[in-house]
């Protein structure tokens, strides 16, 4: 199992992605598609015991006095998680709720914060975050210390052990369900049946599929959970942002010949969104998930920046505030932001939202 680890770490998102979908052939891409099917089996195992555990309640899990929101994903890699808690945050402030995000850190460097949580920084300077691995402990210090009424657990759907007042997943529109596998056979945390615990399913990037590929993942999440709300949304571009602050209009780029670069889990729906803004990417690297950028990286793209025939340089904003520069050498470095657009069954998160405001002004 540590192999195959090893080996999916090896490999880019892009090309990890290729290889499980099947979208890679041959007698070595198969043979590699045998070898981590094999390891899916015990990962897989594992899941549907600790699953049983808690559904059962021999497992234990904590209630705290203030609800909790978890946002978290069915797969691996990027669905909008971010967006999505930023957006559900924004609305509990504007209901004058304090409310704290919290999320257990994961690709943080020691006594420093992850990528999401320095971008959620910067778009909420006044909502608190909390990154620790226990985050029953990180609830207790948001309630007790802070006087939070209210906390978004990120990324929080497979961890169990903190009890939800409302749980959102993600699905994203263009790999709904990890190729029907559990990691590392696919990019599942856990098989599709986990649907089950969920109050509401959102499908992400849905303006990339057609109506008729909506309803066919509608129709298997209402198999699984009949109860779960359904909602759809996109990533709807804002701006680009240097790390200094300053911020451009989306249509300034549009036309320019760029290059664009990304440590994310999902560099397939960057490079959507950014063709939906209109750019040309002239060149794209990937780094992996949460990659933490070093000198030796920004000398590197530098390098790779200068030798390009481009205008400027993109990324994501969970690259730039770990890169903290402006330009690579002459070339200018922006990121894309994005935010989430609900465009199906808003109403239906903001009723949840206004319910949860109205038990925590009962209290």
């Amino acid at each position: 199992m540590r192999a195959c680890r090893h080996l999916c770490y090896l490999l880019s998102p892009s090309d990890f992605h290729d290889l499980v979908s099947g979208r890679r052939r041959g007698l070595v891409a198969s043979t590699l598609r045998a070898v981590l099917r094999v390891a899916e089996v015990p990962y897989t195992a594992a899941i549907a015991w600790r699953n049983r555990g808690y559904d059962r309640n021999d497992a234990k899990s904590f209630a705290v006095e203030v609800p909790v929101i978890s946002v978290g994903n069915l797969s691996l890699g990027g669905t909008g998680k971010t967006p999505l808690v930023e957006w559900i945050a924004r609305r509990l402030r504007e209901r004058q709720l304090r409310v704290a995000i919290v999320s257990r850190g994961y690709g943080a460097s020691p006594g420093k914060r992850n990528d999401e949580a320095l971008q959620l920084e910067q778009s909420l300077p006044d909502v608190p975050q909390l990154q620790n691995r226990d985050r029953v402990a990180a609830a207790r210090v948001a309630i007790d210390e802070l006087d939070m009424q209210c906390i978004v657990l990120d990324d929080g759907f497979q961890h169990r052990r903190l009890r939800r007042d409302l749980d959102i997943v993600l699905l994203d529109a263009c790999e709904p369900f990890g190729h029907d596998h559990v990691f590392p056979r696919g990019t599942l945390r856990e098989p599709p049946l986990g649907l089950r615990r969920a109050d509401m399913v959102i499908l992400s990037r849905a303006d990339l599929i057609d109506s008729q590929q909506r309803e066919s993942i509608r129709h298997r999440v209402l198999q699984l959970n009949p109860q779960a709300d359904w909602l759809e949304a996109c990533h709807a571009p804002r701006c680009f942002l240097a790390s200094s602050g300053t911020q451009r209009p989306i249509d300034t780029l549009v036309g320019k010949r760029i290059a664009a670069f990304c440590g994310i889990g999902n560099p397939r729906g960057f490079r959507h969104t950014l063709a939906a803004t209109g750019v040309h990417c002239e060149a794209f690297r990937e780094f992996p998930d949460h990659h933490q950028y070093t000198r030796d990286d920004v000398e590197e793209l530098t390098r790779w920046a200068e030798a390009a025939n481009i205008e400027a340089v993109l990324c994501t904003h969970k690259d730039l505030v770990k890169i903290g520069v402006d330009r690579l050498g002459t070339r200018p470095l922006w990121a894309l932001t994005v935010g989430l657009k609900i465009t199906v069954g808003e109403e239906l998160l903001e009723d949840r939202l206004r319910r949860i405001g109205a038990s925590i002004a009962m209290t």
